[in-house]
């Protein structure tokens, strides 16, 4: 037990790391601090499978498969737990109360979107924090960004700079992220 403990967290318990990448490389779309949460879980679950090993196989199969079932379980447990917040979530065109006239969005929403914040003004006139913002989206996501501020709309976008849906999609979860908006806070 001594070996198999040194040879998985020798290097920063790098062969752990690798196993649970391999796993994870399956679902995609995680943050660094999922992945920091992940690799927490798979210390757990290495404490617990060392603890039930019986020799009866290799105890890398067996870690593999401990650390496949728990990662699914998380993963099944995360995304219960964002449908029941997509559940409880209501449109900002809901009317208000009493009010048929006025939404929601009109009370909490303005005219002040990060895309006209981002090209009202040329790139020498940005803030330490707008270019910081900038400096986080790579080339494919600004050029969606500006095209979708000069008024296209998102078929137009795709067909003008020669991407998929999903490639599409990524973009603007990336410039709508919270961790690349937050440095303008």
């Amino acid at each position: 037990m001594d070996k198999i403990l040194r040879t998985y967290y020798s290097d920063n318990a790098r062969k752990l790391h690798n196993m649970v990448d391999k796993i994870l490389l399956k679902f995609g779309g995680l943050s660094d601090k999922d992945m920091d949460d992940f690799y927490s879980l798979a210390n757990e679950v290495f404490v617990d499978a060392m603890r039930r090993y019986d020799d009866s196989q290799s105890f890398d199969g067996f870690l593999y498969s401990c650390l496949l079932n728990k990662i699914k379980t998380e993963m099944s447990r995360r995304n219960r737990e964002k449908r029941r917040a997509d559940r409880m979530s209501i449109s900002i065109d809901t009317p208000i109360e009493g009010d048929e006239n006025t939404t929601i969005g009109d009370i909490i929403a303005d005219d002040n979107t990060i895309e006209k914040e981002l090209f009202d003004e040329g790139e020498e006139g940005y803030s330490r924090r707008m270019l910081l913002y900038l400096s986080r989206l790579s080339n494919l996501q600004k050029n969606v960004l500006k095209l979708n501020m000069a008024g296209y709309l998102p078929n137009e976008i795709k067909e003008e700079l020669h991407i998929d849906e999903k490639q599409y999609a990524d973009c603007c979860t990336a410039i709508h992220s919270y961790r690349n908006v937050s440095v303008l806070f």
